[in-house]
């Protein structure tokens, strides 16, 4: 059965003429009449009946309306369904590799509880540059470390520096190689102050720009790395009087103050307090 035709068909049981049912549907009365002749062929049965001059539904017909009605509604639900889009959200996340494995998939994963229709886009970089990114507006929030002594953001969790070795005849090396973040990352400077102070000899294999290369370095034996320990997740962890303590980290969460941000500080501080939540349950079930 045409839907156009049942359509037209309803328009008549509504207004009892042809001729109103026909200017309702924006077809010519002709139109209309050839349409119901093919829906009577269609179901069988003649839909109308003569009476004086008028034409009226016949028995067939009545009972046919209560189905019609159904059809349309069904019709017209599924459509809407079937062609119904919601909006998209584009939120531009920055995160350091360090934080790949640890932070990254909880953050992600309430980003996509908060925003069903979410389009999360995810650029990995240092966290001074997502910094800079997020103020030239070419992001809209990031996970970052935390400068000492700064309340910037929304606290997501803390660790402390550790060495990593894979190699340990490395530690008899003189001058001991070892690899290490770029000059704005807080370990870099503790390490290479407290080698000084122990009177240490090293040299820098490489300043890295990721964790992914700090520690392929390490894994592949060539240097002792200074990190996180919420960044690495292997048991190389090491202790030496040679090595000097490394200082304590803090990661947040920051967003841009753009008025087209879509995330708001609302959401960013419960972001933050389900994550902090997220984590705390995975440290405890490890």
């Amino acid at each position: 059965m045409d839907i156009d035709a049942i359509r037209s068909f309803l328009a008549f049981v509504d207004t009892g003429s042809f001729t109103r049912a026909a200017a309702q549907v924006h077809r010519t009365q002709s139109a209309v009449s050839m349409q119901m002749k093919k829906l009577e062929q269609d179901i069988g049965h003649a839909l109308f009946a003569k009476q004086g001059r008028n034409l009226v539904l016949s028995t067939q017909g009545q009972n046919f309306s209560r189905y019609a009605r159904q059809l349309i509604q069904l019709h017209d639900d599924t459509l809407r369904q079937m062609t119904f889009k919601a909006p998209t959200l584009l939120l531009r996340l920055g995160c350091p590799d360090d934080y790949a494995d640890s932070i990254l998939p909880a953050v992600t994963h309430q980003l996509h509880t908060i925003f069903p229709t979410l389009d999360l886009q995810i650029t990995c970089a240092p966290s001074n540059k997502i910094k800079q990114m997020i103020d030239s507006d070419l992001l809209d929030v990031g996970i970052i470390t935390r400068s000492s002594h700064n309340e910037e953001g929304y606290f997501l969790a803390a660790s402390n520096g550790v060495w990593i070795c894979e190699n340990k005849e490395l530690l008899a090396c003189d001058p001991l190689p070892i690899a290490i973040f770029q000059k704005d990352c807080r370990f870099h400077q503790a390490a290479i102050e407290g080698l000084l102070k122990n009177g240490i000899h090293y040299k820098i294999v490489a300043s890295c720009a990721s964790a992914s290369a700090l520690k392929s370095l390490v894994n592949s034996g060539l240097a002792i790395g200074a990190i996180a320990r919420i960044s690495h997740s292997k048991n190389n962890e090491i202790v030496h009087q040679n090595l000097p303590e490394l200082p304590n980290i803090e990661v947040v969460l920051i967003k841009s103050g753009a008025a087209n941000c879509p995330l708001t500080s609302e959401f960013a501080l419960s972001l933050s307090t389900h994550v902090r939540n997220q984590l705390r349950h995975i440290e405890s079930s490890d």
